[in-house]
């Protein structure tokens, strides 16, 4: 799987809370896709079209979310794991200025929707994101990533009379020791082991081991967690990230504050929640 894969990213309108998903992926892949390619599709892009989000202007921190806030991530990211974990000097710096009042709202969606071990990662915790949407807004992990897969892979056979792979798959890291991989995201594929929240992460990078992005779910084939692996990161790689990878990034791309973000700005950047991964000849005729 490490060789002979091309990827087509297919650019799509962005998908705003009630978007018809399923139909955008088939009027996107349209004419494009072929039996036995497989199909990756953002996690988020899925998340926000079926309005799973959270509004976090309207959240009342706890006192736990405020010390997250206030201590743990301005000082201990900022100065001390941030350090181990060799993040940018920009990304440290942002870090160091962590939002209070924002912040400490951020933190009590993860503390309510993930756990405290996922509220104390510095982003995305438990796959919990701002990236990519407008104002306060968050998106949070699908509770049956295997089931939207599957919907997804049943249409494109109904309307395309195409068979293909579907894959649902995040950006968060999965780290790979050898043949062992775990991820500090909640509930990806059989053969990725999720634990630890923030430890994981830790763990991952100071011991500097390969991080891909991580598979949620696989529907019309069947694939080894190292497969699956090689496949979303090489989807992601083709991707882009959007409007920025984080909402520091997104933010400073239209010039606004972290919560001022529009969805019409967001309408004006390529978005491209689906690629299509396909093997070449070659390397289909390694597989008979």
């Amino acid at each position: 799987m490490k060789t002979g894969l091309r990827a087509y990213a297919i650019k799509t309108k962005y998908w705003r809370p009630g978007e018809n998903y399923i139909l955008e992926i088939v009027k996107g892949v349209s004419g494009k896709i072929l039996d036995g390619d497989f199909l990756v599709v953002s996690e988020k892009a899925i998340s926000v079209a079926l309005g799973n989000i959270v509004d976090e202007s309207r959240v009342h921190p706890s006192f736990n979310a405020k010390i997250i806030a206030k201590i743990w991530m301005p000082l201990v990211w900022g100065y001390i794991l941030g350090f181990l974990c060799r993040l940018k000097p920009r990304l440290l710096q942002q870090l160091r200025n962590y939002p209070r009042d924002a912040g400490s709202r951020h933190k009590q969606v993860a503390l309510q929707y993930a756990s405290l071990m996922q509220a104390l990662m510095f982003g995305s915790e438990g796959g919990i994101d701002g990236s990519n949407l407008p104002y306060a807004y968050v998106s949070l992990p699908l509770e049956n990533a295997q089931m939207a897969a599957e919907e997804i892979r049943r249409k494109i056979r109904e309307v395309l009379g195409k068979n293909v792979c579907v894959i649902i798959a995040d950006t968060d890291k999965t780290y790979s020791f050898r043949s062992f991989h775990f991820t500090p995201r909640p509930r990806p594929i059989r053969g990725i082991h999720s634990f630890g929240g923030f430890v994981s992460y830790l763990v991952g990078r100071i011991l500097k081991l390969k991080r891909r992005a991580t598979p949620l779910a696989v529907a019309g084939c069947l694939l080894s967690a190292e497969e699956a692996l090689e496949i979303a990161e090489f989807a992601n790689r083709a991707r882009g990230c959007g409007a920025g990878r984080t909402v520091w990034e997104m933010a400073e791309r239209f010039g606004v504050g972290l919560t001022e973000v529009s969805w019409e700005m967001l309408e004006t950047v390529e978005h491209k929640p689906i690629v299509i991964v396909r093997k070449t000849h070659e390397h289909r005729g390694s597989d008979r």
